[in-house]
């Protein structure tokens, strides 16, 4: 069985590392955290491995797993060089969704000496419980690429835990991620406001969550089900704009904040408005 060193074991880095260990899939060989406390409380969590805390400890093994924030990319890697950390001819690994193996190369022009075989595999999933993530990764969408030697040893990898995969261009990864921060991030930011200005017009913050839970859970299953333009509802859908600007000074006047972010959706959902009205022609 091949190893399998984790650099970073945030809520991504365990929970793959997890899934490869309890699906046999590779060996857990060093699992590296800045802190010594929060190491100990992985490596217990994933049931394997041995803790590092330095990058100069690191011993080269057949595959790594770079599971880093995207900033740190290139730091971490070049670090990983200057110690010896990383096998000639063996596989590193990212899962950076804004990345391409391409980029890290470009950024690490050493790791083309060493003759490393990269490539990325971006889950479109939250990682935000990695228990959940253990327990219901099967049939996960995950993005990948990188060369053809790496994939080789990537695509049965995450299909033995489970990942259904989707090939992607790396020269459209950045737009790419974009759209998993509309759909994902962003989405999250939304609620928070949606259930904030609930609260500032006075409705208690457990009516709060029920209503907005109602209302994105419906909405989003529309668009899923009808396409985004029949989803549509609202006053810009019915064309009511005085409401739309009076409602939108009301926003701004209690945050300046979140009145930009009322304002800055008022074009793209008048376009999508137009859409359905051009479809029914």
């Amino acid at each position: 069985m091949q190893k399998i060193n984790i650099i970073g074991a945030g809520r991504v880095g365990k929970s793959l590392a997890r899934l490869f260990f309890d699906k046999q899939i590779f060996e857990i060989a060093q699992v590296y955290t800045r802190s010594a406390e929060t190491n100990l409380a992985v490596l217990k969590w994933i049931g394997a491995g041995i803790g590092v805390t330095q990058l100069a400890h690191i011993k080269p093994c057949d595959i790594t797993l770079l599971a880093v924030p995207d900033d740190q990319l290139a730091e971490i890697t070049l670090a990983l060089v200057n110690a010896k950390g990383l096998a000639s001819n063996g596989v590193l690994f990212h899962c950076s969704g804004s990345q391409s193996s391409a980029d890290l190369l470009t950024q690490v022009p050493a790791l083309k000496q060493l003759n490393i075989q990269l490539g990325s595999v971006h889950p479109v999933r939250s990682f935000a419980d990695p228990e959940s993530v253990v327990r219901d990764f099967a049939n996960s969408i995950c993005s990948i690429e990188g060369s053809a030697q790496a994939l080789q040893i990537l695509e049965p990898a995450f299909v033995g835990i489970g990942a259904r995969l989707l090939k992607i261009n790396p020269d459209s990864k950045m737009l790419y991620h974009a759209a998993s921060v509309f759909a994902s991030n962003y989405l999250v930011t939304l609620m928070d406001i949606a259930i904030d200005a609930y609260c500032a017009a006075g409705v208690p913050v457990e009516s709060a969550h029920k209503m907005a839970q109602a209302l994105a859970g419906k909405s989003l299953e529309n668009v899923f089900s009808l396409g985004a333009a029949s989803a549509l509802t609202g006053p810009i859908k019915r064309g009511d704009m005085k409401t739309v600007a009076r409602q939108h000074g009301v926003v701004a006047a209690w945050d300046a904040e979140r009145g930009a972010v009322y304002q800055a959706f008022i074009a793209p959902t008048l376009d999508l408005a137009r859409k359905m009205g051009s479809e029914k022609q």
